[in-house]
């Protein structure tokens, strides 16, 4: 699992009896077991099995066991349980899916900056050489 209990508490708890129309918003963890219509932003978030979110989702760190119609911004990482449905693009760069997760949508994964460019540069400089032997 992406979370450890002695990183961050949990500061928001939407039940699964919860109807939430608007933007949710912390700094800490937020865990969602009802539906919330609306932006989701939440520096680690947790969407339970009954879950749905219908809206965009902005966080550092995600795991989806439930559905979400929308897209997903994560800066570190999604994770998909086997329950999850998510009908919408993921930008991240990790993404977990599990067996008979359900993912309609496009991901883009895009690279840590510093190793952007010194792969960039070790792909250049093998191809040359591949050229060269040519």
């Amino acid at each position: 699992m992406i979370f450890r209990k002695k990183e961050q508490p949990l500061e928001i708890l939407i039940g699964p009896e919860s109807n939430i129309t608007g933007t949710v918003s912390t700094k800490g963890v937020a865990r969602i077991d009802g539906l919330v219509e609306g932006i989701v932003k939440a520096d680690w978030l947790i969407v339970g099995e009954a879950a749905k979110v219908k809206g965009m989702v902005i966080t550092r760190g995600a795991m989806v066991a439930g559905s979400v119609e929308g897209n997903i911004q994560s800066k570190e990482v999604v994770e998909l349980k086997s329950k999850a449905m998510v009908e919408g693009d993921i930008h991240t760069q990790k993404l977990s899916i599990s067996e008979g997760a359900i993912f309609e949508g496009r991901s883009f994964m895009r690279r840590t900056p510093e190793l952007e460019a010194g792969e960039f540069l070790m792909l250049e400089e093998a191809e040359g050489k591949v050229l060269e032997q040519e």
